[in-house]
């Protein structure tokens, strides 16, 4: 019998020899790539904030020397973990493993072991020993920040959001804050009990159980400082400034945009200047040990940009008052300023201190030609809006 003949392979030609150059280029590694990624699409997903985060993104990877690869898809076979800009903080410790995130040079933001370290729930503890609380709270960090917060609690519930209310109210005005809002929205001032009690019985009951709701202090005729960190392509760039309140297109105030100082090194570099005046120091130094107590207190937390709001102003019975109202390890809106210090740093390894002023401005807006455009536009959900940022390079004193 006999045997059935195979095809033979078409091609038996030898290949014709490589040059030196065209192996050399073969050897090289790929780069790796750089992309964004929508953790919620419920969550800072809008037209706006999505065409920042790619804006972001796009000058992230010269940064880094990585290839912006946009949106993150998990059908595709990257030669490796990709470095994301994530629009939400990490919360599942497991999903970032699992993305191949170990460490602040794996992602533009931050992880957390558990998800209500991620908003501003953290900030203040519970109103007792029996008081509800999620899984993973621990104690110990409110008596860490003791002295950088403003009196307040954060509940659980709607009874024990009433009992602390009442304890606070004692005092003084409280302000009730939703826990996952952002820009200051949502917000209600109440000085009675009546006004607690209605501000509360407005709020779902499954949502206060799952995130919380905070209960604080209110000041009177405040100002936010921003301070805060990033940590890209081996460069570590600290900041402080003043933010700015504006009215969005629905008349409600909303952050407007910061005035940034920004300078090589860590929280350390930003308390070594000289001239820092008195409040300023004092809320640099709130941030740094709030930032520190999240270290120590959560194991399996880490964050290449750190943002903290801490306000000053005029509490109960007239008195000064500062604290850290809440933090961000995501892109935020101070982001615009921290990377173009992080360009420029990078353009010139002699300069050591920039300012950059980020704006958000609704309606009608006039851009200044140089200034570095991030997004502008008609959101479908905010209306007209236009983000940019201003450097000025020329900041030589504090």
């Amino acid at each position: 019998m006999k045997t059935a003949l195979r095809p033979r392979p078409a091609a038996t030609a030898s290949p014709a020899p490589q040059s030196q150059s065209q192996s050399q280029l073969q050897l090289q590694p790929q780069p790796r790539s750089l992309v964004t990624w929508s953790l919620d699409p419920a969550a800072y997903c809008s037209a706006h904030e999505h065409a920042t985060r790619s804006d972001f993104a796009r000058r992230l990877a010269v940064l880094t020397g990585c290839a912006y690869a946009g949106d993150y898809d998990g059908r595709q076979p990257y030669a490796m973990a990709p470095y994301f800009v994530p629009s939400n903080t990490v919360t599942d410790a497991g999903l970032a493993q699992a993305m191949g995130i170990a460490g602040v040079h794996d992602l533009f933001g931050g992880v957390v072991p558990h998800p209500f370290i991620a908003t501003k729930a953290i900030t203040h503890p519970v109103a007792g020993a029996g008081a509800p609380q999620p899984a993973g709270w621990n104690p110990r960090f409110a008596s860490e920040i003791a002295g950088s917060a403003l009196a307040g609690f954060s509940c659980f519930s709607r009874a024990e959001a009433r009992r602390a209310g009442r304890t606070l109210l004692g005092a003084g005005v409280v302000r009730i804050k939703p826990v996952t809002a952002t820009g200051g929205r949502g917000q209600v001032v109440a000085d009675s009990t009546e006004a607690l009690d209605r501000c509360i019985d407005a709020m779902d009951e499954a949502d206060i159980g799952s995130h919380g709701v905070v209960i604080e202090e209110n000041l009177e005729r405040p100002i936010t400082y921003s301070v805060g960190q990033v940590i890209v392509a081996r460069m570590v760039v600290s900041y402080y400034g003043q933010q700015r309140l504006v009215r969005d297109n629905a008349g409600e105030e909303v952050y407007g945009g910061s005035d940034l100082t920004l300078v090589r090194g860590d929280f350390e570099a930003l308390l070594a200047a000289t001239g820092l005046a008195p409040p300023l120091r004092h809320a640099i130094d709130q941030a740094r040990r709030y930032h520190r107590a999240v270290i120590d207190c959560y194991p399996g937390f880490f964050a290449s940009r750190t943002n903290y709001d801490v306000a000053q102003g005029t509490g109960h019975g007239g008195t000064w008052r500062s604290g850290v109202l809440e933090q961000s390890w995501r892109v935020g809106g101070a982001t615009g300023a921290e990377i173009a210090a992080l360009e420029s740093f990078h353009a010139d390894p002699a300069r050591e201190r920039v300012r950059a002023s980020t704006f958000e401005v609704y309606g009608a807006a006039t851009v200044p030609a140089h200034a570095i455009v991030s997004y502008q536009g008609i959101d479908p959900q905010v209306g007209p809006l236009a983000k940019y940022t201003l450097l000025n390079l020329h900041a030589d004193s504090p």
